[in-house]
């Protein structure tokens, strides 16, 4: 059988050739193929007499291996040289710093908190923390709430259910903080300086109420303490907490039974183009309530009226996070969802600190 050698020439040519795996694919079928060359030759074998055919298919069969061989390593070397151009164009130096990414989110209620612990930290207030269930004992009467008190009743509070012949006191969910101040006088005695922040409960649900909402409280008892010093702490605080350079702060009388005499506190402010701005204008904020500690409060915790005195002053933290962080409905924060954390809520290792700035 003539021109093998010439057969074998050609079709490694075009293997060596093909410039992707189509055209390789091509070069297979033109050669190798049901309809190839070397395979009709290779039907042709029959014709021939025993002897030829023999010697025929022999010759045939090392130029198809020859191909064939030919082929899977041109096929190997394309598959080859495609992995180094996509590793060339996807390289990735390793040695760089990885992308951040976002490790959860801190809810903005989370993170007032810490900036909240961190401000008083600073002028020496601990943090004490109590049962969110509560005795009406400790709830109402260690505080001098008398038991007509609106507080006190069911439209207002809300009371833990108790079976018919419980002989044990009235628990209620906790209307505020107050309780932790006097577990903490019972405990620590005085002097003292705490602060006491967490979650309290009480039946309203509009746009700037929840049945459960946040508050923080505060305490400090020595035997020289005056309203001057009250003044002074919340000045303080407000300069820190909203990173102004100064605040107003008036005091409005007011009635709470735990305190004797009682204010309310006003920030003053500016809303001019719908943004507030503490420190000017002629507006006023109400942010809470404060007072001397009641002489009554101060016995029913241990501790003798006559040889200490102090104060005592109560805060919103979700009410302090909407003006903050410019967020409009209170309800949002207890809904869950994530579009609106994402949004307002912050990194989870963006701690505040005083000589950094609370909210960088």
């Amino acid at each position: 059988m003539d021109g093998l050698d010439t057969l074998k020439a050609k079709y490694l040519t075009a293997v060596a050739g093909a410039a992707d795996e189509t055209a390789l694919e091509e070069v297979r079928l033109a050669a190798l193929g049901k309809k190839g060359e070397v395979s009709a030759l290779m039907a042709g074998l029959g014709k021939m007499d025993p002897d030829a055919r023999k010697a025929a298919g022999a010759a045939l069969n090392v130029v198809k291996d020859e191909i064939d061989a030919a082929l899977r390593a041109r096929k190997a070397g394309l598959a080859d040289a495609a992995l180094d151009e996509r590793l060339r164009t996807e390289w990735l130096d390793v040695t760089l710093p990885g992308r951040p990414r976002r490790m959860g989110t801190i809810h903005p209620v989370s993170q007032v908190m810490e900036e909240l612990t961190a401000i008083f930290a600073d002028m020496g207030f601990a943090v004490a923390e109590g049962p969110q269930v509560e005795t009406d004992w400790y709830n109402f009467d260690a505080l001098n709430i008398p038991p007509e008190h609106p507080a006190r009743q069911e439209h207002d509070t809300f009371f833990m259910h108790r079976a018919d012949g419980d002989e044990r006191p009235p628990h209620v969910l906790r209307t505020h903080t107050s309780p932790v101040q006097i577990r903490a006088l019972m405990d620590k005695g005085a002097p003292i300086r705490v602060i006491a922040p967490g979650r309290v409960y009480r039946m309203d649900m509009d746009q700037t109420h929840t049945p459960m909402f946040h508050q923080i409280e505060g305490l400090a008892i020595d035997r020289n303490i005056s309203m001057a010093n009250l003044k002074w702490v919340i000045e303080e605080f407000a300069k820190a907490f909203f990173e102004v350079p100064s605040v107003e702060v008036r005091f409005r009388a007011s009635h709470f039974p735990f305190t004797e005499p009682s204010a309310e506190i006003d920030f003053r402010c500016s809303w001019e183009g719908g943004q507030l701005r503490l420190g000017e204008g002629d507006s006023w904020l109400e942010a809470g309530g404060c007072g001397m500690v009641h002489p009554k409060v101060l016995r029913a915790a241990g501790v003798d009226p006559d040889h200490f005195q102090g104060f005592a002053f109560g805060l919103g933290i979700d009410r302090l996070a909407m003006l903050k962080y410019g967020i409009p409905d209170l309800r949002a924060f207890f809904e869950s969802d994530l579009r609106w954390l994402r949004h307002y809520g912050f990194a989870a290792l963006d701690m505040p600190n005083l000589p950094g700035g609370l909210s960088r």
